[in-house]
């Protein structure tokens, strides 16, 4: 179960660089909860899911998200990863860790943490 749950973890990661939004209905669960205070769509299922991502591949077109590590227990899969993208003509990174619990063989709940401060940084203009 380990094996599946991370394959469909790394899915979904995908789905967010390739904007394929189908391809989440069959690894997501309709009513899915995604804790996090940057996602204004969390709290709105698989729709609002998909509205994230699409507002996303909106204001990054570029959108690249490599998973660094991903580790699996129980009902669980771990994820660090690394996005890089153009942001006003400039690249740059942004890191987090997300963490799926499955149902079924569906995210029903997810938890994800990121470096905003890290990004703000790189996306500030320099100073004059």
């Amino acid at each position: 179960m380990s094996d599946q749950n991370k394959a469909a973890a790394l899915l979904a990661f995908e789905v967010w660089g390739t904007g394929e939004l189908h391809r989440l209905d069959a690894i997501v669960a309709p009513d899915v909860i995604h804790h996090d205070p940057y996602d204004p769509n969390g709290g709105h299922g698989l729709p609002g899911m998909k509205k994230s991502i699409a507002r996303n591949r909106e204001a990054y077109p570029d959108l690249l998200i490599t998973v660094d590590d991903q580790i699996a227990e129980a009902d669980r899969v771990a994820t660090r990863w690394t996005a890089a993208m153009t942001h006003d003509d400039r690249r740059v990174t942004l890191t987090g860790v997300t963490i799926d619990r499955f149902e079924n063989g569906k995210i029903v709940e997810a938890w994800r943490t990121i470096d905003m401060l890290s990004f703000l940084r790189q996306a500030k203009p320099p100073a004059a």
